[in-house]
């Protein structure tokens, strides 16, 4: 089974990154900042999310600077109605940790502050609810504000709307390919069928395209999807404690292998 959740630790955690903010100035007026619930976050508690969200806006920005008359491809589908391959499948490729962790990774954080202190170029490392986060609202600057709001909102989002919705949403609108947002317009465009027929193979391959949509996904057949395709594979088998998680979550129904063919 995943580790219990220890209050304590996340309280401390959660103050951690109170306490990063603080070191790069924001002072007193960060914990307010911090501990302040962002009203934005109602409008996403329930149902199919508001038809903007940060990451589309950018998409359809390039294309329409561009001209090239693309449309971004984005079907919603209720929790019930995505396989549970592959939401284990995302879990496994992207956050292992998420149902014990409370939305943020603190170490990630603080080797965020550590490295803009330094002069460096601030890397990835997020989890599931702070790449969620990013998604609905901020933009893809690496700069230590942005990680910092990143993790205030991922720090609110796992605590207003909970494991479930933020799991529903990030299925949802995590992009899988160029324009490609959701399981179900992903399932559709590479495999030829609905997010609730993936089984463990096009599961994997879907949460492979993830950490680099454009370039490796079920299309380019990359080297590096074929290696993520086969490490996220691997994890889903050996994470039987993960399988039970979501179906207690109630996460689609179970898909035999092959069996949408």
């Amino acid at each position: 089974m995943a580790p219990p959740y220890n209050a304590s630790v996340t309280l401390g955690r959660a103050l951690s990154v109170a306490v990063a903010a603080a070191v790069v100035g924001a002072g007193g007026v960060a914990a307010v900042w911090w501990f302040r619930p962002p009203e934005e976050l109602a409008r996403f508690a329930a149902g199919p999310p508001p038809e903007l969200w940060a990451a589309r806006e950018r998409q359809e920005r390039v294309w329409a600077a561009t001209g090239s008359g693309r449309k971004v491809r984005y079907t919603y589908r209720p929790l019930e109605r995505i396989s549970r391959e592959l939401a284990v499948a995302v879990v496994a490729g992207e956050d292992l940790g998420y149902f014990s962790h409370r939305g943020i990774d603190p170490t990630a954080i603080r080797e965020a502050v550590a490295q803009w202190l330094a002069g460096k170029r601030l890397r990835g490392a997020s989890t599931i609810t702070q790449q969620l986060a990013r998604t609905l609202f901020l933009s893809n600057d690496r700069t230590v504000t942005r990680k910092l709001s990143e993790a205030r909102l991922a720090f609110w989002l796992d605590r207003r709307l909970g494991k479930r919705r933020v799991l529903e949403l990030y299925l949802n609108l995590v992009e899988f390919g160029p324009g490609i947002y959701g399981a179900e317009a992903a399932a559709r465009h590479y495999y030829g069928r609905g997010a609730d027929e993936l089984d463990t193979d096009t599961a994997a391959g879907l949460a492979a395209a993830i950490p680099s949509p454009a370039a490796d996904n079920p299309a380019t057949r990359s080297r590096r999807w074929q290696w993520r395709t086969r490490t996220i594979a691997g994890r889903m088998a050996r994470a039987t404690w993960l399988w039970e998680r979501l179906a207690a979550l109630g996460v689609g129904r179970l898909v035999k292998h092959g069996e949408a063919d």
